[in-house]
């Protein structure tokens, strides 16, 4: 059975990652560019994505570049280590969760976005 999380409008969820990282101090502006960075949508497409609000699992399906350099995110969230996350969607959400995270704690974005750029 597919988790829950895949059918759960990415614009129900959106909100919540914006007001984590506003929380902290944080804009966002900043988690568009984590989100973009990571998908490869630009403010068109995710504005887009968010409109129609799509679930995740057709978020991620239709993202038009997943970054290459995401396997390099590592660590832990929400108790679960996303490197070792073995389904491919599910990994998916959990390093966007890991970037969003990363953004409240206060890292520079150079280092979030594994210094690559937006």
């Amino acid at each position: 059975m597919a988790h829950r999380i895949y059918t759960t409008s990415f614009a129900s969820v959106y909100p919540l990652y914006v007001a984590k990282a506003e929380r902290k101090g944080r804009t966002k502006e900043e988690v568009d560019t984590i989100i973009k960075w990571l998908t490869g949508y630009d403010e068109v497409g995710l504005d887009r994505q968010l409109k129609d609000e799509v679930d995740f699992e057709t978020f991620f399906a239709a993202a038009p570049r997943m970054n290459e350099d995401r396997a390099l995110i590592k660590g832990v969230v929400c108790g679960v280590r996303v490197e070792n996350v073995e389904e491919r969607l599910m990994r998916e959400i959990r390093y966007l969760d890991k970037l969003v995270d990363e953004l409240a704690k206060g890292k520079a974005m150079e280092k979030i976005l594994r210094g690559g750029n937006a």
